[in-house]
């Protein structure tokens, strides 16, 4: 076997290691395959080229190996791939401090609230939950409290 394709299957077999620990973390058909392939590359070299230079690539693909383990924990490495951009959006909150809702609101239902769904008070569309009743759309409420930034709401007869 030539030293070119032993050469091949080694670097074949560390790409494959790095795809398998930098892109899809696990022990997938990409990590099987880079150890397949160095040691296939190895043991070649020990057939085809003698105990001396079997050992010699045997060494030399361990620090390699090494090194590239090295360089792939380091923070540095991480960071390129790292997600840089905060989230910094929050929810709507519907709290009665913020004076938009209060009990006592009006308005009617979008959806229907079984028991919860959509409804539309003092002109804005907000989650809301009935408390022991079905309620049908296009349906006229009243807000009675509000809970956990939704409408705790009431049918109006």
């Amino acid at each position: 076997m030539s030293i070119g394709l032993i050469i091949f299957l080694i670097i074949l077999g560390l790409m494959l290691f790095i795809i398998e620990f930098m892109l899809i973390p696990g022990i997938t058909i990409a990590g099987i395959g880079g150890a397949v392939c160095i040691i296939t590359g190895v043991v070649f070299a020990f057939i085809s080229h003698g105990t001396a230079a079997g050992l010699w690539v045997l060494g030399v693909t361990a620090l390699v190996m090494v090194v590239l383990t090295i360089l792939m924990l380091k923070a540095d490495t991480w960071n390129k791939f790292a997600l840089k951009t905060a989230i910094d959006s929050k929810v709507d909150t519907v709290g009665a401090d913020q004076g938009k809702i209060k009990p006592g609101d009006r308005g009617i239902t979008v959806t229907r609230l079984a028991p919860g769904g959509k409804v539309l008070v003092n002109g804005e569309y907000y989650e809301a939950k009935s408390i022991d009743i079905l309620i049908d759309p296009r349906k006229e409420i009243e807000v009675i409290r509000i809970d956990d930034n939704k409408l705790i709401v009431k049918p109006i007869n």
